[in-house]
């Protein structure tokens, strides 16, 4: 990804002294040599003047204006990155430090960087940078750029989902072995009152689409053009919207969203409140759902009582091993004579089912 791109209405201020070196009184030596990063300015200021002169004219002059930013002392770079500097700044900043875990750790923790920069910080493979993104439950709930960048970055784990989704105020913390399954179910709107707000969410005047994502009906949609319209109005949704849609919406909505690309959507579908044990089934048996909503499934022990869910989390290749291997131990002799026959299972699997099956003395 390039440098950002200045916005049209940032305007950096600096002092009488710093405009020496980037007004327009300012001759190209002087420019040139302020470039070169050695002057007499407190380190925010200086490196205000950096960035501005990373839009001069002269090609000379930008060029060393960059390689003194890049380079700026440890000292001076500390209060840049943790001080009141301009967003445009240490936007700059996460951009050309982007591998380095300490210098956008800083500035993710800066109150003065704007929410757009923190968002590119959360697509970043940096562990402990996505936790610290994922506390802020403020920039959270104001951006929803920075929950979809999280949600679809590979190190977002299912802990940081969790903290995300119980800020927003989506569903309570569930998925351990101690959960309740009826959790947050009281708080769940009506097939009416859920149409209405889809209604809303899609903007749908008529209720033709919001009628179908809000239905709660056990008949699949047959017609192909209505599924596609369906589909087409909830990929055209914020991930926001895609997270309320999860909670108040229909079975259809819930098959479209459990596909979604970002974890925190598909993980909002299996915490609806309105989630039913045949959907589930479904969801296990699933091959292109997250491993985190398998996981999700496996230690819901309510669901895991279903011998369906059971059979189909030891069968699914998405499902994480201990997962799998542990469930196969519930299953009957007849599935595990399939699992060690399959070829749509891992190794370990197979090999696993057919040693149970010789301890059993059935082969």
């Amino acid at each position: 990804m390039g440098n950002p791109k200045p916005s049209k209405k940032v305007r950096l201020v600096l002092s009488p002294e710093a405009q020496k070196y980037v007004g327009e009184n300012a001759t190209v030596a002087t420019r040139r040599m302020a470039a070169g990063g050695a002057l007499p300015l407190e380190p925010i200021e200086l490196a205000t003047v950096l960035y501005a002169l990373l839009h001069d004219p002269d090609a000379e002059v930008k060029e060393r204006a960059h390689q003194s930013l890049a380079g700026l002392p440890e000292a001076v770079l500390d209060i840049v990155l943790t001080g009141p500097s301009h967003p445009v700044l240490l936007a700059f900043m996460a951009h050309i430090h982007r591998e380095d875990g300490s210098i956008c750790e800083r500035i993710a923790l800066n109150q003065a960087t704007s929410d757009e920069t923190i968002a590119f910080l959360a697509t970043l493979p940096q562990r402990r940078l996505v936790d610290i993104i994922s506390n802020n439950q403020s920039r959270l709930m104001r951006n929803e750029a920075i929950v979809e960048a999280l949600g679809e970055n590979p190190l977002t784990g299912r802990a940081v989902i969790e903290r995300i989704l119980t800020f927003l105020g989506v569903s309570p913390e569930i998925g351990d072995e101690d959960s309740d399954d009826e959790l947050g179910r009281e708080d769940a709107l009506s097939e009416e009152d859920a149409e209405a707000a889809i209604m809303a969410l899609l903007g749908d005047d008529t209720g033709h689409l919001a009628k179908h994502l809000a239905a709660e009906g056990a008949e699949k949609i047959e017609d192909e053009e209505l599924m596609g319209s369906l589909f087409n109005a909830v990929q055209k949704m914020g991930v926001m919207q895609k997270i309320k849609l999860a909670r108040n919406g229909g079975k259809e909505a819930r098959s479209l969203l459990i596909r979604d690309r970002n974890k925190v959507v598909s993980t909002s579908v299996i915490q609806s409140p309105k989630i039913t044990e045949s959907e589930v089934i479904a969801i296990a048996q699933n091959r292109s759902v997250t491993d985190d909503v398998l996981r999700i499934v496996s230690n819901n022990r309510e669901w895991t009582r279903n011998y369906k869910i059971k059979l189909a989390l030891t069968t699914n290749p998405k499902s994480p091993q201990p997962t799998a291997i542990k469930f196969l131990n519930y299953l009957q002799d007849r599935d595990l004579k399939n699992i060690m026959k399959s070829r749509d299972v891992p190794s370990v699997i197979s090999s696993h089912a057919r040693r149970l099956l010789q301890k059993k003395g059935k082969i």
